[in-house]
């Protein structure tokens, strides 16, 4: 009998595994590229490929603080703002005796990790609905970014952009192993911490995890913040890569944080999911638009495509919520 169920175990794992979503999501991106690969001559070198991750990297720094904020229930509409914010700031406090760049990038972290906060006061004190608060906050920073900046672009050089946008240490982009640190730190807050239990708890069902002793408020703002510090982490990312902000060099992340975090099988009416998920989703994203770009669609195409992938991962997400 012994004998049995240890045979039987491994191979319920085993196909437990295999049937979830992010396992999926990296059989998505392997048969894309391979087929690619396959398609385009070049499309599968390793450059290319590296390339890919790279840019996955700064839709991943985006979806991480969405997948805390998913998961509790919530949803984050100012994480393009906030990127913009960090991607203009960055030049706005720099001063001449900062050289190495790092005391602008932390007092622009800072800001934004605050902007993500006043986004979960709002939600959690004010009791206002997490889309309307959030989006409430992206068009009052768009409107502050118009008269700081001007609508012109704004560059800025130090060692530590420099560092973050060309910088390859043993092969690797900058980006992807900050990309790397900021995962596995989340990965373990969201799994291996009682903050990580409450998130999931106040996502299932926020009554139950108030009457178990849950502090409702202070995990929401703290969701919230992680928000705004990944957003903010993913403006100075895209600076570095690009050596200039300009108002809206944010935008396209927003729609892109959402699809990475749902595609990876996070519940968009919370309570499950992981950001195990969000990781290949968001390579599977940089990989669609890649290989639009190789068959010259337009923009135009790309946004249908998003949109549509957006509304069939929704109403997947609401069949296996109804399932639960």
């Amino acid at each position: 009998m012994r004998s049995t169920e240890t045979v039987r175990f491994p191979k319920f794992q085993r196909r437990t595994l295999l049937m979830s979503r992010p396992f999926l999501t990296v059989l998505i991106v392997a048969a894309l590229w391979i087929a690619a690969s396959f398609a385009k001559p070049g499309f599968g070198a390793f450059g290319h490929l590296r390339y890919l991750v790279e840019l996955g990297a700064v839709v991943g720094l985006a979806a991480i603080g969405q997948t805390f904020v998913v998961i509790a229930g919530g949803i984050d509409l100012s994480v393009g703002a906030i990127i913009t914010v960090s991607a203009v700031g960055v030049p706005l406090v720099s001063f001449a005796g900062d050289e190495s760049g790092a005391f602008a990038a932390l007092i622009t972290l800072a800001a934004a990790t605050v902007i993500g906060a006043l986004n979960g006061i709002g939600v959690a004190l004010l009791r206002a609905h997490p889309m309307i608060m959030t989006l409430a906050m992206a068009t009052f920073l768009q409107g502050l970014l118009i008269l700081l900046a001007g609508g012109s672009a704004v560059s800025a050089q130090s060692p530590l952009l420099e560092w973050l946008g060309s910088a390859r240490p043993t092969g690797v982009p900058a980006g992807v192993l900050v990309w790397a640190v900021a995962s596995t730190l989340s990965l373990i807050a969201l799994h291996a911490t009682p903050f990580g239990a409450r998130v999931f708890a106040l996502g299932a069902n926020s009554l139950a995890a108030t009457l178990s002793g849950v502090n409702v408020r202070s995990t929401t703002v703290a969701v919230y913040a992680i928000s705004g510090l990944t957003a903010g982490m993913t403006g100075l990312l895209l600076l570095g890569m690009n050596g200039q902000g300009h108002v809206g060099i944010g935008d396209p992340y927003l729609l892109s944080s959402i699809a990475a975090v749902v595609l990876g099988g996070t519940s968009i009416l919370g309570g499950s999911g992981t950001y195990a998920g969000s990781i290949p989703g968001a390579v599977l994203l940089v990989t669609i638009t890649a290989l639009i770009t190789v068959v010259n669609a337009s923009p135009g195409w790309r946004s249908i495509l998003f949109g549509s992938l957006i509304l069939a991962l929704l109403l997947v997400s609401g069949r296996e919520s109804r399932r639960r």
